[in-house]
């Protein structure tokens, strides 16, 4: 994923955790097998923040309270407008592909798995989703994260290209 420029503190907001995921792996060795954990977490605020944390760790509630921690760290911001995103986005992070549409009012989270505890994380009330290729729990999740992310404002981005439309017309005429 991208690396942020403005990081969003944790500690300004109401944050609500929830468990998505636990994997547990085995790794035989010589006395045995030897059992790891592993706990995919989202967390976010229902107000358009929003991140997701993998914990590995022997136990699950350690596996689960690092889970929490990388979460909290790697927040991002989620424009919304109104209960839904702004326009439609497809993603493809490894073999999970994640098309989100925005939806009309009142028609309701429309996802399943791991991209409806991402978007009702993120605190959007009217989405459409699909899932395709890889039903992977993490890379639907991760796939979700990086088209939230990847959204901008419309009104935002429509005055950076008038902006930059104007510098390129000044420059031209001198």
């Amino acid at each position: 994923m991208k690396a942020q420029l403005n990081k969003i503190d944790p500690t300004e907001l109401t944050l609500n955790d929830k468990l998505v995921y636990i994997n547990r792996v085995s790794k035989v060795v010589k006395g045995g097998r030897r059992l790891s954990f592993s706990a995919l977490v989202v967390t976010g605020d229902g107000n358009g923040h929003v991140g997701i944390g993998v914990g590995k760790a022997n136990e699950v509630p350690a596996a689960i309270n690092k889970a929490n921690a990388i979460a909290r760290k790697n927040l991002i911001e989620v424009p919304l407008s109104g209960n839904t995103i702004p326009y439609q986005i497809m993603v493809k992070y490894g073999a999970a592909k994640v098309l989100l549409k925005p939806a009309a009012p009142s028609v309701g989270v429309i996802a399943g798995g791991s991209i409806r505890a991402v978007v009702e994380a993120a605190g959007i009330k009217d989405i459409l989703t699909k899932s395709l290729g890889s039903s992977n729990k993490l890379n639907t999740a991760k796939a979700t994260i990086l088209a939230l992310s990847q959204l901008k404002q419309p009104k935002e981005e429509v005055a950076k290209r008038k902006s930059t439309l104007k510098v390129r017309e000044t420059a031209t005429d001198g």
